[in-house]
């Protein structure tokens, strides 16, 4: 090749690689995040997740626990409890005059949980039983606001 060639094709070949490098620079459209959507019913969410791990803190919270597994375990529970308060945000009811009220109630339960969990991590017995009443009655009011007829009591032996 000669050398007119041999430059004329050095410089072809660097510019189709910068505007190869712009092309691929450039910002991507942004995507949207994936949208909620919840999937489970919420009578599912009570039986499967906050009635069980509600009773089973009662039973764990009946006397102070004695070992730093138990009090990791019951914060694990609370923290379960808390997520359902976040799932519950999810599910407003069908009719729109209850929502602010559901609203309002699930990011209790979320918030009671949520402060129970944090007395389990410091290992305070009588904050996080004082939490634990706070998860039923903010349970309790739901249920009375929603004329759903179940009494959440976490320390039934009690």
């Amino acid at each position: 090749m000669t050398r007119t060639r041999l430059l004329f094709a050095a410089v072809v070949f660097a510019v189709g690689a910068v505007f190869l490098s712009f092309a691929y620079s450039q910002p991507q459209p942004a995507k949207k995040p994936p949208r909620l959507e919840p999937v489970a019913e919420t009578k599912l969410l009570m039986e499967g997740l906050a009635d069980p791990n509600t009773r089973a803190l009662g039973k764990l919270l009946a006397a102070k626990p004695k070992d730093a597994e138990a009090w990791n375990f019951a914060r694990g529970q609370a923290l379960l409890l808390a997520e359902a308060g976040n799932l519950l945000l999810m599910r407003p009811p069908r009719t729109k005059a209850g929502e602010e009220a559901w609203q309002t109630h699930a990011a209790e339960l979320r918030d009671s949980a949520a402060g129970l969990a944090r007395a389990a991590a410091a290992k305070d017995y009588l904050q996080a039983r004082t939490a634990l009443a706070g998860v039923g009655n903010a349970c309790n009011r739901c249920h009375q606001t929603f004329r759903v007829a179940v009494r959440v009591d976490p320390f039934p032996d009690q």
